[in-house]
């Protein structure tokens, strides 16, 4: 994992990263850092913002596509001579996503986040 500052850009809405081993709440931290095992098969690469992950306006957070929309996700990334294979694939993504995106085991993400002098001038009353 890199050792120096990045700059993280989330929606102004989403909830704060929680502590490390706490219930997921969304945040999107871990996966517009590096995407998990299953995001690197979707992604294609190891480093960067996972392609599955989806901002939930609604709700206000983020979730992964590979859970809440996999025959999205499987169309976005199949090339359209393999367009008749997507329902199949999204079936089978629904099947292995929560394992391979570690679903229901805590925030595994040890990153420390602060928040930019920017968001705080603007949450300051």
């Amino acid at each position: 994992m890199t050792k120096f500052p990045l700059i993280l850009h989330t929606q102004p809405q989403a909830p704060a990263k929680p502590a490390l081993s706490a219930v997921c709440n969304g945040c999107g931290v871990c996966c517009l850092l590096e995407p998990c095992p299953l995001g690197v098969v979707l992604s294609g690469s190891r480093t960067g913002a996972c392609v599955a992950l989806r901002w939930d306006e609604d709700q206000e957070l983020y979730r992964c596509g590979a859970m809440t929309d996999p025959l999205a996700v499987v169309q976005a990334r199949l090339a359209d001579s393999l367009a008749f294979a997507a329902p199949v694939l999204a079936h089978a993504l629904t099947r292995v996503a929560p394992r391979w995106v570690a679903a229901g085991t805590g925030c595994d993400c040890s990153v420390q986040v602060l928040a930019s002098p920017a968001a705080d001038a603007h949450g300051s009353s």
